[in-house]
This record gives C-alpha cells, structure tokens and sequence, in this order.
C-alpha cells in the first residue's frame, strides 16, 4: 500500500476507520528522510494498516492540534483512537513490531 499525503481536509476521514500510522514530517528534515524509505517499504509489505504522511509546513494545525513537537513523529490510530507514537527515526525492526501490536 502507498502513502498518502493528507491535509486538515482528508485527515479524520482517512483515520475514521481501520488501523493508520501517520507520519508528521518536512521536507527539509534530515531524520524525516531517512525515515521515508523504512516507512515505503514497511507500507508496501503491511496488509490492514494504512501509512499517510502529513507536512507540517503545510499543515501546522494537524501538528498543533496532536501536539506534534519534534519531527519525524509518527503517530499510530486504531480509528480515530491514538495507541501510539514515536518521535525519531524508528528502526525497521521496531516500526513492523509496532505496526504488528496495532494490528492485535
């Protein structure tokens, strides 16, 4: 499965049902782009979640309203319900294994 790029309009839709792991990112960020390609391929061999990306220099509102700090932070949902969430660059490792609890 692909990321999708969200807004303040497509967000609580794309989160409202299923399983999501969002990734709060720009483009300017060092460990943002290291963590790109984890996230791709981890999106691209994960059935039942969903992986979209939000820009916070485009959308300060969703990183303000998750309270959204430091980047890259990914921020993992169960519907609209925050389980989890990771500031940093995530090792592959420990991304399947969250990803895998948040299928559970």
């Amino acid at each position: 499965m692909t990321m999708k790029d969200l807004t303040s309009k497509t967000f609580d839709e794309f989160i409202s049902k299923g399983n999501s792991v969002i990734d709060f990112h720009a483009d300017w960020c060092g460990p943002c782009k290291i963590m790109e390609p984890i996230l791709k391929d981890t999106s691209e061999r994960t059935e039942g979640v969903k992986f979209a990306r939000v820009d916070v220099d485009k959308e300060g509102g969703l990183a303000e309203r998750f309270q959204v700090m430091s980047i890259p932070t990914l921020i993992f949902f169960k519907g609209k319900d925050q389980v989890d969430r990771f500031t940093g660059v995530l090792h592959k490792d420990e991304l399947a294994k969250r990803v895998k609890a948040l299928s559970k």
